[in-house]
């Protein structure tokens, strides 16, 4: 039998099937969906390819294959087919994300394999022991532990015990003790704590969207449904009912969260409401080991739940038969590295697939989600109420340029300042939000105007104050603060801007009495870290939580009362189309933080421009004025949903090489693309135009990408390739988070 192989690699040229033969002894054991060891090239290495076809003869000579890695299912070679044509990537990248974590390597050494303990246990049954064979007061101490405490293990034994391994070792040699070799799972929730958590009744609108999901899942249908609810409408307490749904029909679900949203309350509602068994979590904080065991277990129906950021989707689930995506509007569900797939979409055409629902859940819906439920797409379900009766807080928003106006240069406003100031003599809690980490967000020379920039990326160096060093966001080159201008000699280097480390600096100042803690990407660098910062900030009563977005991402904190939103101009002011509706959203779930029990909260929003829709509507959390404003925007400007924005990006270390293709490129789009109505514009450098030492340029298009449109990017990518690229990267992205 002959197996046509797709080689594991980054060349495009070599996105094509090679002929193997199957030897006899592999022959009951490969499929289509096969990982296999093949010799390639000069044979002098073995690569990794996938079967994606088994055929009873080829019209070559053909070699071997060396072995068998690992069992993929031929659905899941299908999926990464339509990837790789979707997201103009190789098949072999889009067969890794389904693969068992850990088990990537070529290098057998490399990978990861079960974790395996050693325990002792008695060789003889305790009673036919002969006791004069002890010799010493430790052999028969240990003895009377292991009576009370077999298949403990030896440092157990050294802890609790007192006694050294050599005593256990001389036990195995008279042939009393043995040591077993067992695995055992790297379970990332093996120290949680289960609280129950009981069901709670459904108000109206929550029974209704439930028994709109509940009736495709009884009926095994495919059904895409919007859960468009306000923060606080009790969107989980849905997800928890279609989940122990799904369980009654023995089959399992897939619940994605973006991963700063992996916290530990709503990880506690679901172990609290289904155990830790039933429980596996996938997401990029836990070690490979853990990954992979979770893997594992979920392969082998030991989890049917499975809870985690993006690349959950890929989970092997057997019997899958829900899938629900919270904060369905997070950008997080797009990926930026190669494959560029959108979550979402892999899991419409899984849903599909497997003729079962898919709920997207928000309270800022992203705008094409809602204007697909809007035009019967998908199916809307609202929810327009707080599940507990709590009420929205208010919203006031403060116009910096009258707080300047009136000497105020601090980044704390009168009202705010007034409002902190009466939380913490209440005893209640306050979160500020500010989406920059660092001190200083730049620095500059007073008398020449030089920046301090990164020589590995065309981005200025963010100073960070607690380490004393200069970082670079983008590619983590550090370096020493200056005190004089490299360029003009001056002294009159000044820091300009702010971020979370100079804010905390300046809430000490303001209020030396409160307690404060920092949530932000250098604050979490430990594992656990995230979660024991929230833990401290509820349990610990701590009177300001000051942070970026992870702040604001579904917690739950009852005696939070007061929200502060430093600087909302920070995200309006971005170079992207979506500017007004990351402002809108991350407004509207900030604000979402306050007053969500009995208690009344308040949100205060600092910003330069007050009169701005995406803030006012923020101001009264009216989703759907903002929509409709916006998408008349979009509708005028020929932005997504009614057309499609193509980027193609160049990125290499030779600048003559770059321009030349995307030139050439150009041409052939230009060409290939006229008569289905895309605009393609001029290559140019992108606006950040190195990152990591390599050039960037890129062309965009604009227009409807309809399925011959993707045959044709397809089809200009390999002949772009057939050029001979030897030092250039290219990627096509359809509507990228990051227009940058």
């Amino acid at each position: 039998m002959i197996a046509e192989i797709i080689i594991d690699s980054k060349a495009k040229k070599l996105n094509r099937k090679f002929d193997y033969q199957i030897p006899k002894n592999l022959e009951d054991l490969v499929d289509v969906g096969s990982r296999v060891l093949v010799p390639f090239g000069n044979f002098k290495t073995l690569e990794q390819g996938y079967i994606i076809k088994i055929k009873p003869n080829s019209e070559y000579e053909v070699k071997e294959i060396a072995g068998l890695e690992e069992n993929l299912s031929e659905d899941k070679i299908n999926l990464a087919r339509m990837m790789a044509r979707k997201y103009f990537c190789n098949v072999s990248e889009c067969i890794k994300l389904m693969i068992t974590p850990g088990m990537r390597s070529k290098s057998k050494e490399a990978r990861i394999t079960d974790k395996t303990i050693n325990f002792v246990y008695f060789n003889q049954p305790y009673e036919e022991i002969e006791k004069n064979k002890l010799k010493g007061e430790k052999q028969k101490k240990l003895i009377e532990f292991l009576k009370q405490n077999e298949g403990v293990t030896i440092p157990e034994i050294e802890k609790i015990a007192e006694i050294s391994r050599a005593t256990v070792n001389s036990l195995v040699k008279k042939g009393i003790l043995k040591i077993v070799n067992q695995k055992i799972e790297r379970n990332p929730l093996v120290h949680k704590k289960v609280h129950n958590n009981q069901k709670l009744p459904l108000n109206e609108e929550q029974k209704e969207a439930f028994q709109k999901v509940e009736q495709a899942i009884e009926q095994n249908r495919f059904e895409e449904f919007l859960l468009y609810g306000i923060t606080g409408s009790g969107k989980t307490e849905v997800y928890l009912q279609l989940i122990e749904k799904t369980l009654q029909k023995n089959k399992s679900s897939i619940v994605l969260v973006p991963e700063i949203s992996l916290t530990p309350q709503m990880l506690d509602r679901f172990i609290g409401r289904f155990g830790k068994e039933e429980i596996a979590v996938l997401h990029s904080k836990l070690s490979l080991g853990e990954r992979h065991d979770e893997w594992e277990r979920i392969k082998a129906g030991n989890a049917k739940i499975v809870i985690g950021a993006r690349s959950a989707i890929f989970a092997p689930c057997e019997d899958l038969g829900l899938i629900i995506i919270d904060e369905e509007h997070d950008s997080s569900y797009k990926s930026e590295a190669t494959p560029k797939y959108s979550a979402k979409e892999v899991a419409n055409y899984l849903a599909k697939e497997k003729n079962i629902p898919l709920v997207l859940g928000s309270a800022t819906p992203d705008l094409g989600t809602f204007y697909r439920a809007s035009h019967q797409a998908c199916t809307l379900l609202k929810l327009t109420k707080r599940a507990n009766h709590s009420h929205l807080p208010k919203v006031e928003i403060v116009d910096l340029k009258y707080e300047l106006a009136a000497g105020n240069k601090s980044m704390i406003s009168h009202l705010l300042y007034q409002e902190m100031e009466k939380n913490r003599k209440e005893k209640k809690q306050t979160i500020l939000f500010l989406n920059r980490r660092g001190y200083s967000t730049f620095i500059m020379c007073r008398d020449c105007g030089h920046t301090l920039k990164c020589p590995n990326c065309n981005i200025s160096l963010t100073y960070h104050i607690s380490q004393n060093l200069l970082k670079c966001h983008y590619c983590g080159h550090t370096e020493k603060p200056v005190t004089i201008c490299p360029v003009c000699k001056s002294s009159k280097i000044r820091y300009f801007g702010t971020g979370t480390q100079k804010l905390e600096q300046e809430i000490h100042k303001l209020f030396p009495e409160a307690s404060t803690i920092r949530m932000d990407i250098d604050t979490i660098t430990k594992k656990n870290s995230h979660e024991e910062i929230l833990r401290k900030f509820k349990e610990e009563n701590i009177d300001i939580l000051i942070g970026t977005q992870m702040v604001v991402k579904g917690h739950h904190f009852p005696k939070v009362t007061l929200v502060g939103v430093i600087a909302a101009d920070g995200s309006l002011n971005q170079d992207d189309y979506r500017a007004n509706e990351r402002t809108f959203q991350i407004l509207t779930q900030v604000a979402g933080r306050a007053g969500r029990e009995n208690l009344p909260g308040k949100v205060i929003i600092q910003t330069y421009n007050p009169t701005s829709f995406p803030i006012q509507y923020a101001k009264t959390q009216d989703y759907d004025k903002f929509y409709q404003t916006e998408i008349e925007l979009r509708k005028q400007l020929k932005y997504p949903p009614f057309y499609d924005i193509i980027l193609i990006g160049f990125s290499g270390e030779m600048e003559k090489e770059i321009q030349n293709i995307s030139h050439y490129m150009f041409e052939i789009l230009k060409q290939n693309l006229q008569k289905y109505d895309i605009n393609v514009f001029q290559p140019m450098p992108a606006p950040i135009d190195k990152i990591q030492n390599k050039i960037r340029w890129r062309i965009i298009a604009k227009g409807k990408v309809t399925p011959d449109v993707t045959i044709i990017l397809n089809k200009c990518l390999q002949n772009v390739y057939a050029k001979n690229v030897k030092h250039t990267q290219i990627s096509i992205d359809i509507n990228p988070n990051n227009m940058m």
